[in-house]
């Protein structure tokens, strides 16, 4: 059975060949948002993410269950003939299909994008990939780790002296999944008017370089190459992170008026009329002694006292959490961030949510990550396979139908 049904995207025939992290997460927020994704994986072994660390009790993988939920799955041999009708005729009444592999595979299979497009003009082929799918780095395979690198986000995160340091979050792999998720439904509201597809293509690099806002910015404007600042701030201050007696505290006082309370809220002698600090200009060329300052100051008090305070005159400021803080956060329960889904072998499964809400209210219902092949025969018989074509198949290895990966 379809898991279509609820959300904006109701109506959408997403068919997932990408694997890992960028397409899943680009095909969880689709069906999170209504579209049917149909996921299809390789056979034998499945999504690499299987395999990922760490491997739950029941054999499934922690990373290949919190960005596959709400899709059904198939196994497919595409080294088979048959493996490659299956996915011809479902990509021949598709709205979508994304991938992320290497350039050229698709073509190689005889399936490449002018392929599909001449047989469905309306298909919209999603190309995710390292580097793009054009310049001299396109054929080139790419990770989360050199992309950080090579769009400059490594070159200042981290504190200043430091090597370089990559996000502890595989931010180009999340944000590529995501700027693939909004160029589809781009070409999907274009699709309504003209009924026509198109190749939506971006990459990893891309989606690092983006990131950088603010550093292309400054360097646009005059040059400067912003330095390693830690958590601080490379436009204002103080903009960071301060220790408290007990932890950390971050405080936002980016503009003159949120500077002037912090001022007047930790009543420090003689820092109000320090003329090195009236100005944000002055904070910044002094940024090291106000920080030494205001930090002398911060861990005479607790994290959860200064934030009362600060919340009392309307200070921007917050905690930094580590991850089961995260998790457990009021916010983060009132926004309906953490969903659970009953996994056939896992039982209770939690993930993350979909970060955008809508008036109405409908997305879609959560539903646990596939087994490798689960919806194999379901599948196959909504395009037509009848019972002794699907036996055929799967006697030839061109199928797998539902089996619990070790």
């Amino acid at each position: 059975m379809s898991t279509n049904g609820n959300g904006p995207l109701s109506g959408m025939r997403v068919i997932e060949l990408a694997h890992i992290m960028s397409g899943p997460i680009c095909g969880m927020m689709l069906a999170d948002m209504g579209a049917d994704v149909i996921k299809v994986e390789k056979i034998p072994g499945g999504d690499d993410c299987r395999r990922f660390a760490p491997i739950l009790p029941g054999g499934e993988s922690a990373s290949f269950m919190i960005v596959n939920r709400n899709k059904r799955g198939i196994g497919l041999n595409l080294k088979t003939d048959g493996g490659r009708e299956v996915l011809r005729k479902m990509l021949a009444t598709a709205d979508v299909v994304t991938e992320n592999y290497r350039g050229g595979t698709m073509e190689k299979l005889g399936m490449g994008y002018e392929v599909l497009k001449a047989a469905n003009p309306g298909l919209i082929y999603c190309a995710i990939s390292g580097y793009g799918r054009s310049g001299p780095m396109a054929d080139k395979g790419g990770f989360d780790l050199i992309a950080q690198g090579m769009s400059g986000l490594m070159s200042m995160t981290g504190e200043p002296g430091q090597a370089p340091i990559k996000a502890g979050s595989p931010v180009t792999d999340i944000n590529a999944g995501i700027l693939a998720a909004l160029g589809i439904c781009a070409a999907y509201a274009g699709k309504q008017k003209t009924g026509l597809g198109q190749m939506v293509d971006t990459s990893l690099f891309e989606a690092g370089l983006q990131q950088m806002y603010w550093a292309f910015a400054n360097y646009f404007a005059d040059g400067t190459v912003l330095p390693k600042a830690g958590s601080a701030n490379p436009t204002s201050s103080p903009y960071q992170a301060f220790r408290t007696r007990d932890g950390w505290v971050n405080i936002g006082a980016a503009n003159q008026s949120n500077y002037d309370r912090l001022v007047g809220v930790l009543e420090i002698p003689g820092l109000a009329a320090d003329e090195r600090f009236q100005t944000n200009a002055g904070r910044m060329k002094y940024r090291g002694a106000l920080v030494e300052i205001l930090t002398a100051r911060l861990i005479e008090r607790t994290t959860a006292e200064w934030l009362a305070t600060f919340d009392a005159i309307g200070l921007p400021s917050g905690p930094v959490l580590e991850v089961p803080e995260a998790v457990a956060h009021e916010q983060t329960v009132a926004r309906g961030m953490i969903v659970e889904t009953e996994h056939s072998t896992l039982g209770r499964v939690r993930g993350l949510g979909l970060p955008i809400h809508f008036s109405d209210g409908r997305t879609q219902e959560s539903l646990p990550a596939p087994l490798l092949g689960e919806h194999t025969e379901d599948v196959l018989h909504e395009y037509g396979f009848t019972d002794a074509r699907i036996r055929q198949l799967r006697d030839e290895g061109a199928i797998l139908e539902a089996v619990a990966v070790e």
